[in-house]
């Protein structure tokens, strides 16, 4: 996608966003160019750590995650803060170690915006957190969700 088109994609996706605190988020985002960055398993934990850092920090409480090849699927209740300010820094630290591991300085490694979803209070956030988390099996990448390494539903 050419950059005027990538800049006008990322702020049709902050149309219309809202940060509710208490409220239960899905976010979707994914890799620059969708690039498989997360075949790797430390460039895998450098996002799982960044998720750990923003739940430390008060920002958010996970409830369940997957890491694809090229994107992450997150399932967190907002606890201070803004949206849109979790989600950035859990990607620049992410970004920030990715770099590191590949020996290059302030490199690409997420395309911009993200994919939020508000879960409304009646949704079953277990069923929403299951189907989450199977993605890897509907995708062929294994033939048992518990086969894949790159997933975490302890809310369930």
């Amino acid at each position: 996608m050419p950059n005027n088109r990538r800049a006008a994609h990322g702020r049709n996706l902050r149309r219309g966003r809202r940060s509710e605190r208490g409220r239960a988020y899905l976010i979707t985002t994914v890799t620059r160019d969708r690039a498989p960055r997360f075949m790797s398993m430390g460039h895998a934990r450098a996002v799982v750590m960044a998720m750990r850092q923003a739940e430390a920090e008060g920002m958010c409480e996970t409830l369940a995650w997957v890491l694809m090849p090229d994107h992450l699927h997150w399932l967190f209740v907002l606890r201070d803060g803004d949206l849109s300010v979790v989600v950035a820094k859990v990607k620049q630290v992410s970004a920030r170690e990715i770099n590191s591991l590949e020996r290059r300085r302030g490199a690409s490694v997420w395309q911009r915006g993200f994919y939020d979803r508000a879960v409304r209070r009646e949704e079953d956030i277990a069923a929403m957190a299951r189907y989450m988390v199977a993605n890897p099996l509907r995708a062929g990448l294994v033939q048992r969700v518990g086969d894949y390494p790159y997933w975490d539903a302890a809310w369930l």
